[in-house]
């Protein structure tokens, strides 16, 4: 197969075919190359942004048509034909194609795998989008007719009658008549009922709720938002329980009414159920739901109603960004600060920054919610890039939870539980109140501490805590490969302590010990193992909203905009693996998570209190966590973040690989990184490492991986460009599997 890279000046001065030019094919295979073929014999050349089959070594594959060029730089005798065109119009609209396109090159990703990332698994099998279901609904002639008059004819009256209520689909009427197609055709013969095309998505059946009046700070910030014309970009920061829902469906009425389409995006499928409720209760649209936990037919038909207009309001995760509208006009991303909008596999794009590109290229505001906004965005709104919108008070005026801390040095601890902080979970039973502990395992690397004194070791040339490896018996930095023995016993002179133990606990210890301490207790867990089962994550949730739960324990999970009413009491069981971890984003992801887990407490009218364990009370992030003040901790984690030249002050990109041995992933990245030096030159673009990756070996493979850094976005970018490519070339990567992650959410 004849191939050209993406951007190929040669197209336009190579040879011309006779009768039709040529059709630029983006195929979806791990090369950064469009694939170029003749038209089909008979028809129009098909168009860009549709799909064609295409013959594809030996087979075929579905590939999305970007182009189609008079010439090749091809011999027009080599090219292969279009086998089949599978679309008489694009599937995207022009700005949604254009930014694929314009996504496939800032993440450097093939633009095939870009494609079928942002399609349905049917239409990227070369599926059809979903017909709307026929309706059979009665004409005027229909209504005048007395369905008795067909008394003779049974199946016919029951029809007729059922149609008296309203239009219903065949699946519908054919409960009532099995055998209905007879009595269909005949009754239209007779001009009595008609079919016309049906919606995807269900009508509203119920009046929308009135909602509570907005306080000033709501009623300023909708203001602002409604006055847009075209794209703005607004930063609603908001602390937990202040109402930014209800900023976004005063938001959303005006769109609707208009007759504009809205996009919600959310971090979680979790999310969804909650959400969409309070959308039904409080709006009443025509809602389109898109997430991976649907069938592969609900997404579909949720996708085409989206693009076909019929959806007023589109729910999804992630992906839906990529959902095509008919009439868009506005985007909202709720908890814009999760890290769960960043795609960990495939094509690693960023929900949050393709909704703001989207918004610019579509002409429409895009709004950020969050309590705690990514350090990103804070810096991008300070800069005035995007308009920042603050909600101080807690929506109906209650109060913020106390936090404190409890020192766990020297405690004899249980399942990672302190004695103070199960007798204040046994004293919050004990009122009929409800507690929940949390643990905030996910992200953080394993890091050796001392538990008597609290030392962990720090690299001497990064100023970051070293990772434990516990096969290799080392402790490593991951951002420059510096290594060092671990240690018999801790080498404070004043302490010596022989137990040093990694940070972090585990949700089934803290489970077996509260089944110890308060064996009366119904403690529900909420975490992925415990999830998985369709309908299990409702059930917890009732669970809990019930009141049935009486102790909460969970990950990350339980703190993604769940309203818990009756947990006065929240603890936050193991804070150090944030304090001290290899990556750069862990203080500013703890900080989120403690502060959003806190919001679950006390929200009703009883005060809430949440308490911290920690070996480092006297760390500097505590004392802004204490007083709720998450712009104290964002100066001070940015002046940090400068020093050190990290994001949002300077870019950053990760080569991961994985082999069956670490020297070939490790001789890959050597031939990627000396590759990258000598085509980058003196720019300032730095090639660091390559290191083993925290968790260095995963199912019999080795990881590894690469961090390149440079002064600025352009100046990365254009060490990227030919480098990506070149990479696909190296021989140290033939039995290597390998990604390119542009703006990395983590270095794991």
């Amino acid at each position: 197969m004849n191939t050209l890279p993406i951007q190929s000046d040669e197209a336009a001065t190579g040879t011309a075919p006779e009768g039709g030019g040529v059709v630029r094919v983006a195929v979806p295979v791990p090369l950064r190359r469009l694939f170029d073929y003749l038209p089909p014999e008979s028809g129009s050349p098909p168009r860009p942004g549709t799909r064609v089959r295409v013959p594809f070594r030996g087979g075929e594959r579905i590939g999305v048509v970007v182009a189609v060029e008079e010439r090749s730089a091809v011999d027009p005798a080599r090219l292969k034909r279009v086998a089949e065109v599978l679309d008489t119009d694009p599937l995207w609209p022009d700005p949604l194609f254009g930014l694929l396109r314009w996504a496939a090159g800032y993440y450097h990703h093939p633009e095939g795998e870009v494609f079928d990332a942002a399609l349905p698994g049917a239409l990227g099998r070369g599926g059809q989008p979903p017909e709307p279901p026929r309706l059979w609904t009665l004409t005027s002639e229909g209504r005048e007719v007395e369905p008795a008059s067909l008394g003779r004819a049974p199946r016919q009256r029951a029809l007729l009658e059922a149609l008296q209520d309203g239009p219903l689909s065949e699946a519908e009427l054919r409960t009532i008549a099995p055998n209905l197609r007879g009595p269909l055709d005949r009754l239209a013969e007779r001009g009595w009922i008609e079919a016309r095309a049906g919606s995807r998505v269900a009508a509203p059946a119920v009046e929308p709720e009135p909602g509570p009046d907005l306080n000033p700070h709501q009623a300023a910030a909708v203001e602002r938002i409604t006055a847009a014309e075209g794209f703005d970009a607004f930063l609603l920061e908001g602390v937990t329980g202040s109402g930014k829902t209800e900023v976004y469906f005063h938001a959303i009425a005006p769109v609707l009414e208009r007759g504009g389409q809205v996009l919600v995006l959310v971090p979680e499928i979790a999310l969804t159920p909650q959400l969409l409720a309070r959308f039904r209760r409080r709006l009443t649209p025509r809602l389109a739901v898109l997430h991976s936990g649907l069938a592969e037919g609900e997404r579909l038909a949720g996708w085409e109603a989206a693009r076909s207009g019929e959806a007023q309001v589109v729910i999804g995760t992630r992906s839906a960004v990529f959902t095509p509208l008919a009439r868009p006009g506005l985007i909202i991303l709720d908890e814009e600060h999760d890290p769960s909008f960043k795609q960990q596999e495939g094509f690693r794009y960023h929900g949050r920054d393709l909704a703001l590109a989207r918004g610019a290229r579509e002409g429409v505001p895009v709004v950020l919610g969050t309590a705690t906004p990514s350090l990103e965005s804070l810096y991008n709104a300070e800069r005035g890039r995007y308009r920042r919108l603050h909600l101080p008070e807690r929506a109906g005026g209650a109060d913020l939870p106390q936090v404190g801390l409890i020192d766990m040095r020297g405690v004899a601890e249980d399942g990672g539980l302190a004695p103070a902080l199960l007798r204040e979970v046994a004293a919050t039973v004990e009122r009929g109140e409800q507690a929940l502990l949390f643990l905030n395992r996910r992200g953080f690397a394993p890091v050796l501490l001392c538990p008597g004194c609290g030392w962990t070791r720090e690299c001497p040339h990064c100023d970051r805590p070293m990772t434990f490896h516990r096969g290799r018996r080392l402790l490593l930095c991951h951002l420059c490969g510096h290594h060092a023995p671990v240690p018999l016993q801790c080498p404070e002179a004043h302490c010596g302590n022989p137990d040093l133990q990694t940070v972090g606990q585990g949700v089934e210890q803290v489970e077996q010990a509260l089944a110890r301490h308060l064996p009366e207790a119904r403690v529900v867990r909420v975490d992925r193992d415990t999830t998985q089962r369709k309908g299990s994550l409702e059930a917890k949730l009732d669970a809990i909203q019930s009141g049935q739960a009486q102790v909460i324990v969970g990950t990350q999970m339980v703190v993604k905009g769940h309203h818990f009413p009756g947990v006065t009491l929240v603890g936050v069981v193991a804070a150090d693996g944030g304090l001290y971890s290899a990556d750069f984003r862990a203080r500013e992801r703890l900080f989120q998570q403690v502060l959003q887990v806190a919001g679950r407490a006390g929200r009703a009218e009883r005060p809430g209190r949440v308490w911290v364990q920690t070996h480092h009370p006297e760390h500097a992030l505590f004392g802004p966590l204490r007083a709720h003040d998450y712009a104290a901790f964002a100066e001070m984690e940015l002046a940090e973040r400068r020093a050190a030249l990290l994001p949002p002050f300077a870019p950053l990109a990760l080569l991961r690989a994985e082999a069956g041995t670490a020297e070939a992933a490790q001789a890959f990245l050597e031939a990627a990184r000396d590759l990258g030096r000598e085509q980058a030159g003196p720019d300032g673009t730095r090639f660091l490492g390559p290191a083993p990756a925290p968790v260095e070996r995963l199912e019999g493979r080795y990881r590894a991986q690469l961090l390149i850094t440079a002064g600025d976005r352009k100046a990365l970018h254009r060490a990227l460009a030919p480098w990506a490519p070149a990479l696909e070339g190296l021989r140290a990567g033939r039995d290597v599997r390998w990604s390119l992650d542009v703006d990395p959410a983590d270095l794991f």
